[in-house]
């Protein structure tokens, strides 16, 4: 074994490096909220519907009795990366244990030679690899193998999952190896497990292998079907794509995989290629809460500036992908706009798919919800992925795991290092590589305290993330001096010593955010913001019987925040029915006042019951 920690990604030439799990704590706020419901809700829930559900079982069962979507096996082994950062994090004997048995399992089921899949390969299945457009077979192995990544990076390089990750990942080789298969998976993710597990063993066959996977894709290798080859990213070889384009969750997957060759093999041009494609894509492409895919009927992503609030797919494993991908960038460039998107993300779509009781999940984000709808049944998985409310569960179950999984690892997001000190680029009470203590209360409040922990015999620099949104305001105060902080990042050079301080505080008054008037959808509307935050407007705020369709905001009036709330003056419209939607006169329009109107993190919305929602907010 050649690295035996680091997070969820380990880049070797990148200009900074991330900081192992272990050397960052969080001790409170938002994030040690969500963590600790991840632990003490999430994990539970999500173990109970894997063997609910007969996934976990399939491991053991008659290949006639299999239950599940093709691709089921990679929930279990998102969950097991989920219970590996878990315990890495925090070790706990009942969590390791109930981990060593469903390792157990995985590893009983794992054939002579390496092969692993309970959808193929067993008397009355397909054949091994005979459905590479949409079996998913090395979308699982990826997924196994991110899983025991993670495991020899929290301290088990020796563990049996990553005993089975290798030898599947040596029949991979062997199979689609230079004079083997010379296809791809239809699901990229694959390729990014593939250089982890070469940094974690030192194994070059597998950076080799992951290199072949990449080149190979775009060069048509799997078949057209009705959304055309970009939905799998088959259209294009990934050096000559202009952006992000096709299924989102492939397409970030994908690109977080070349972003990891790229810096393995010192590949400029490759780097080059994907920065490119992820700059024009958060320009254009993104939603205002980070999430991507505005595409129901393949998830994909849309065109240019394509944005519908109403038909946003913005499914959360593509956040997660994003994510992955955005720190990858920030590692490599330093890119504040990285980060920024990184913060955004996490606060509006990861935060926001799992409920207040972490039981049950978004798999799509809508920015407006037009009408409330029934609650699901909690004793039934949900066939629906665009569900108006959270469900307990789906038939295709991805984006709880993927939550899981991302909030056990959420340390290895928050703070880097290079040679000459410390970044922090997310922020949190907690403790940082042991010579850094911070404490705010962020999002609720912009004030960061950061106190020096350690003497040092030298200088070493300091530099906190003034996201983009804080324009002018944020200030930052350093031994009784203080100065203006403009977005970037703002950074202090000096010998530190133990004791000392440096405070930055954030503007946090809401504002009103304005779309770039490409985006149709949404022209003539406004969205609300403070700090790092997305509001909505929801129904169970309103007077009864009152949707959130009625609502006219007053743009002129800035919002609020009062007594913790942030409100907007707005005021009622009701319109007059007529015969038909269209007529050469506009309908007549009456305005009632409403006063102010209190709106709800978009994070928190859909946790007081059935409702309508929307982001954006008509000033018309």
């Amino acid at each position: 074994m050649t690295d035996e920690t680091g997070g969820p990604v380990r880049p070797r030439r990148s200009r900074l490096r991330p900081l192992a799990p272990d050397r960052v704590r969080i001790l409170d706020g938002f994030w040690a909220e969500l963590q600790d419901r991840n632990r003490r809700a999430i994990l539970p829930h999500i173990d109970h519907w894997l063997e609910r559900a007969g996934w976990l079982g399939n491991f053991a069962a008659d290949p006639g009795d299999r239950r599940g979507r093709e691709f089921s096996d990679s929930e279990i082994y998102k969950y097991l990366e989920a219970l590996a950062w878990e315990l890495g994090r925090d070790p706990d004997p009942v969590l390791a244990e109930r981990y060593d048995a469903i390792v157990a399992r995985v590893a009983a089921a794992q054939q002579p030679d390496g092969y692993l899949n309970t959808w193929f390969g067993r008397p009355g299945q397909g054949a091994r690899w005979s459905d590479l457009a949409w079996g998913h077979e090395l979308y699982c192995l990826g997924h196994l193998i991110q899983a025991a990544v993670a495991r020899a990076r929290t301290g088990h390089p020796d563990d049996l999952l990553v005993r089975v990750a290798c030898r599947a990942a040596d029949l991979v080789c062997a199979t689609f190896g230079a004079d083997g298969l010379a296809t791809v998976d239809g699901h990229p993710v694959i390729e990014p497990a593939l250089v982890e597990l070469y940094r974690v063993t030192g194994e070059p066959r597998y950076l080799e292998q992951a290199r072949l996977f990449l080149e190979r894709r775009g060069r048509h290798v799997l078949p057209e079907i009705e959304w055309g080859r970009e939905y799998y990213q088959d259209d294009l070889p990934i050096r000559e794509a202009t952006v992000f384009r096709g299924h989102a969750v492939r397409a970030v997957y994908l690109a977080a995989g070349a972003l990891d060759l790229a810096d393995e093999t010192g590949d400029g041009e490759l780097l080059d290629a994907v920065t490119g494609q992820w700059r024009r894509t958060v320009a254009r492409r993104v939603y205002l809460t980070g999430g991507i895919g505005s595409r129901h009927q393949d998830e994909a992503i849309g065109e240019d500036f394509v944005l519908p609030p109403d038909r946003a797919y913005s499914e959360t494993c593509a956040s997660v992908g994003s994510v992955m991908v955005a720190w990858r960038l920030l590692l490599a460039h330093g890119d504040p706009v990285a980060a920024d998107l990184i913060e955004r993300t996490l606060y509006n779509v990861v935060a926001t798919s799992p409920a207040a009781d972490g039981r049950a999940f978004f798999y799509a984000n809508t920015l407006h919800h037009r009408a409330p709808g029934p609650p699901p049944d909690p004793d039934r998985p949900h066939p629906r992925p665009t569900a108006p409310v959270r469900a307990p569960w789906f038939d295709v179950s991805c984006c709880p795991t993927n939550v899981a999984r991302t909030v056990a690892g959420l340390s290895g997001y928050v703070a880097t290092s290079d040679d000459d000190g410390i970044q922090l680029h997310q922020y949190v009470t907690g403790t940082i590589d042991g010579r850094l203590t911070v404490t705010t209360r962020y999002p609720a409040d912009g004030e960061i305290r950061v106190r020096v922990d350690q003497d040092s015999d030298e200088p070493w620099t300091l530099s906190l993330r003034v996201p983009a949104w804080a324009g002018d305001g944020a200030t930052l105060t350093v031994g009784g001096h203080t100065w203006e902080a403009e977005p970037g990042y703002v950074s202090e050079r000096r010998r530190w010593q133990r004791g000392d301080e440096a405070l930055l505080c954030l503007p946090m008054m809401p504002r009103f955010t304005h779309p770039d008037p490409r985006v149709d959808a949404v022209r003539g509307c406004v969205a609300v913001e403070r700090g790092p935050l997305v509001y909505a407007l929801e129904s169970v705020d309103l007077p009864d019987g009152m949707g959130v369709d009625e609502v006219r905001i007053d743009a002129e009036t800035p919002p609020r925040l009062v007594d913790g709330r942030v409100v907007v003056r707005g005021r009622r419209i009701s319109i007059a029915d007529r015969e038909s939607p269209y007529a050469a006169e506009p309908p007549s329009v009456v305005a009632d006042d409403l006063g102010e109107i209190p709106l709800v993190a978009y994070h928190a919305w859909a946790n007081r019951g059935p409702s309508s929602m929307r982001v954006w907010l008509p000033t018309d």
